[in-house]
């Protein structure tokens, strides 16, 4: 082992993301020599994230190492790390598309990256990448560690795991942690108190604890605040800079679930078909649901962006502050042998009860130097099992489509989405696939080109 690890960033060209997960690399005195490697295959957006980088390196006063490519090959050779964060198809055409044809049949969405129409279409785009990533690394880096932050996350968990095995891989997400903070605040409680422990899926799991730490050393059940207030109309709070909308759907679910979701209102909303109805406006109004949310948030960060980029060509430094995220825990805790315990999308293999076999799962895993090692969790309150496995259902057709090369599987997920079913008859469901296959083109692979089993008069 090199004194330093090596750390190939694929997708580095999502800037602002980079240079949360690299400057925390860098405040960590056994990483801050690292060798970094930026590849994107988009030049312009990697030289400014190679800018960036190297600005952090100076400004954090570390010795790392910091080199760009374009050549996916040449990041991943000899790496010990490797962070994925890209986006196939970007927001034009490929998000664009996923949200203007299913609405032309009338069917709306808030974020549509992680499951629904708009998720199944971004696996299909997103996978195939994936795995000739992970080829990639069975040749040039086979016991380096994939930290995966790539929607929609359980679908590409799970189709990694079925193609490439061997790969030592686990889905990152900040939802878990970033609830705790946003439900602390609701609370008036420093998150520091909080002791938590939450499992699921991806976006779909749930706090199954949730305590204040005692200055006596006992815990205290949050669950009695958090209803009473939610009834009493004390919380959710207004949303502060850092949130959309407040958390009225999570609520909501907490009071008729007698568990909290760690997923945002504005996702959630659409992972379930009781909240975004076409002739209900009262809903959507009174849990205020922000539709079309995400192209609204990609248009903003574009325009942000290029005033962001000209202060941080004109600076000396770059400020950077702690992000939430949990990729360098990982990489130290491996690196070091120094554990930690971080939330972890891996394959279900006796984890969660009452969930397929395989399929991919959100757990609390212990990191040191033998890699993530998910914990046991047994089972759920079958209510929570039962509303993740409407998720799974979708997820798996969608795994199924890819492994089997099976266009019809797509039609499956699509008619067992929940939401999708809520709003759209079986006719305009397939009539929707073959709209957005036909749409996204060579964004997508080339076995779902074939002849569309079209039932629908067009």
């Amino acid at each position: 082992m090199s004194v330093s690890p090596t750390i190939a960033f694929i997708g580095a060209g999502s800037t602002i993301f980079m240079k949360n997960i690299i400057g925390d690399v860098l405040h960590r005195p056994a990483l801050s020599g690292a060798v970094i490697r930026l590849m994107d295959i988009d030049q312009t957006r990697l030289d400014q994230s190679r800018l960036v980088a190297e600005k952090l390196v100076a400004t954090l006063g570390a010795s790392a190492t910091v080199e760009a490519t374009t050549d996916r090959r040449r990041a991943l050779d000899g790496a010990d790390f490797v962070v994925v964060a890209f986006q196939i198809g970007g927001f034009e055409p490929a998000t664009v598309v996923d949200f203007e044809v299913p609405e032309q049949l009338g069917l709306k969405q808030t974020i549509a990256d992680t499951l629904g129409l708009g998720g199944i279409m971004r696996g299909l785009r997103t996978v195939p990448h994936l795995w000739a990533l992970c080829q990639d690394m069975t040749e040039l880096c086979p016991d380096a560690i994939l930290l995966q932050y790539v929607n929609p996350m359980a679908i590409n968990t799970w189709a990694i795991a079925e193609r490439y095995p061997n790969i030592r891989q686990v889905g990152l997400c900040h939802s878990v942690q970033g609830t705790v903070k946003e439900l602390a605040r609701d609370l008036g409680i420093d998150p520091w108190r909080i002791r938590y422990r939450a499992a699921g899926i991806n976006h779909v799991a749930f706090f199954l604890e949730f305590e204040e730490r005692m200055d006596d050393g006992t815990h205290r059940d949050l669950y009695p605040d958090l209803h009473a207030g939610y009834e009493a109309g004390r919380i959710p709070l207004e949303p502060d800079h850092n949130l959309r909308c407040p958390n009225l759907v999570r609520y909501e679910m907490m009071k008729r679930l007698g568990y909290f979701v760690t997923e945002s209102s504005e996702h959630f909303a659409e992972y379930v078909p009781w909240f975004i109805k076409r002739d209900r406006p009262d809903l959507i109004e009174r849990f205020r649901i922000p539709l079309d949310e995400y192209p609204k948030r990609c248009v903003e960060q574009q325009s942000a962006w290029a005033a962001q980029y000209e202060e941080y060509q004109s600076s000396d430094s770059i400020g950077i502050e702690p992000s939430h995220e949990y990729a360098s825990d990982i990489i130290n805790s491996v690196w070091t042998g120094e554990p930690s315990v971080i939330y972890g999308n891996v394959p279900n293999h006796r984890l969660i009860d009452g969930l397929p076999d395989g399929c991919a799962v959100e757990v609390p895993c212990l990191v040191d130097a033998n890699g993530v090692q998910p914990t046991r969790v047994g089972a759920l309150p079958p209510q929570l099992t039962a509303l993740m496995r409407s998720n799974v259902n979708v997820q798996e057709l969608t795994v199924r489509a890819l492994v089997e090369e099976k266009r019809e599987h797509v039609y499956h997920a699509a008619m067992m989405d929940p939401h999708t079913g809520a709003e759209l008859d079986l006719d305009q469901i397939w009539t929707a696939v073959d709209r957005l296959i036909e749409a996204h083109g060579a964004w997508l692979p080339d076995w779902l080109h074939g002849d569309a089993m079209r039932v629908a008069a067009q």
